[in-house]
């Protein structure tokens, strides 16, 4: 037979296969995997990195939202001062249309309570092994109130130029003590890229404060780690019980987002689904 008889033949095949699926299985399986979720509706989840991480630091916490139709961006937090940083994630956050849950890893906490004020698409605040700052407070105030962090001896500093003139001081946890002090519970060999790829903070803006508080008006929800060498659990608490939040413990140290994911992802829903519209 010629190629283009037998070419003709397979299309006809394919087709006539492919009109016989469609008519015996137009209702998708409700309870099937591969069934559509009705996601009409669910808000957008806006994540802030803190310092010593980047936004891949996420990466576990966005498939698992993914999965349960969330729409996410993760935002690459600047880390240069707090003001700079929550005036950058505001302009994220004014782009984003519909409802929005914000949530804040370490030192993302107080950059996003402080960009939240004022932006009534944020229904949820969600702070994991985080900071919730009063006006007036710096991260760094806050990080030194309880005994029992053993992050500023594992810190190294690196001079950077400022662009007005002068010299900053960037922040590195060194890469000897990274695993023992953010993430004692992630594999060794992750722990290695991530000390190798952490992105550090200017020591400035750990000691600039905060102005403003959206946790006094927004519901905000709190994942204390109980195994947290960076920010004491004791000290997460103390912000916890102040701020009124809905407070759960995990067992992990700081780097949860990596080491618990689905713990952080459930918390978030969970905030979600209690302020839907």
């Amino acid at each position: 037979m010629p190629f283009t008889g037998i070419l003709a033949k397979v299309v006809a095949g394919a087709t006539l296969a492919t009109l016989a699926a469609g008519c015996g299985g137009a209702a998708a399986d409700p309870q099937s995997p591969s069934a559509p979720r009705d996601t009409a509706g669910l808000p957008t989840v806006v994540l802030v990195h803190g310092a010593f991480a980047d936004s891949s630091s996420w990466n576990g916490v966005v498939a698992g939202l993914q999965r349960d139709g969330y729409p996410v961006l993760a935002v690459a937090n600047p880390l240069r001062g707090l003001h700079s940083d929550a005036e950058y994630v505001g302009s994220v956050l004014d782009s984003v249309s519909g409802p929005v849950v914000l949530a804040g890893h370490s030192y993302g906490g107080s950059v996003m309570s402080q960009a939240a004020v004022g932006r009534p698409n944020v229904k949820a605040l969600v702070f994991i092994a985080s900071f919730l700052l009063e006006p007036g407070e710096s991260t760094s105030q806050l990080a030194a109130k309880f005994p029992g962090a053993q992050l500023g001896p594992a810190l190294e500093p690196a001079p950077f130029p400022l662009p007005g003139g002068g010299t900053g001081n960037d922040l590195y946890i060194k890469q000897a003590e990274f695993r023992r002090v953010f993430a004692a519970d992630v594999a060794p060999e992750t722990t290695a890229l991530m000390a190798a790829t952490q992105r550090p903070i200017a020591e400035s803006a750990l000691n600039e404060p905060a102005t403003a508080a959206a946790w006094k008006t927004i519901p905000s929800w709190n994942l204390v780690t109980t195994q947290d060498l960076a920010i004491p659990a004791e000290s997460m608490r103390f912000m916890s019980t102040r701020a009124h939040s809905h407070t759960v413990e995990v067992d992990a140290s700081h780097a949860v987002t990596v080491s618990a994911p689905g713990a952080v992802a459930d918390l978030i829903a969970e905030a979600a689904r209690a302020t839907a519209a």
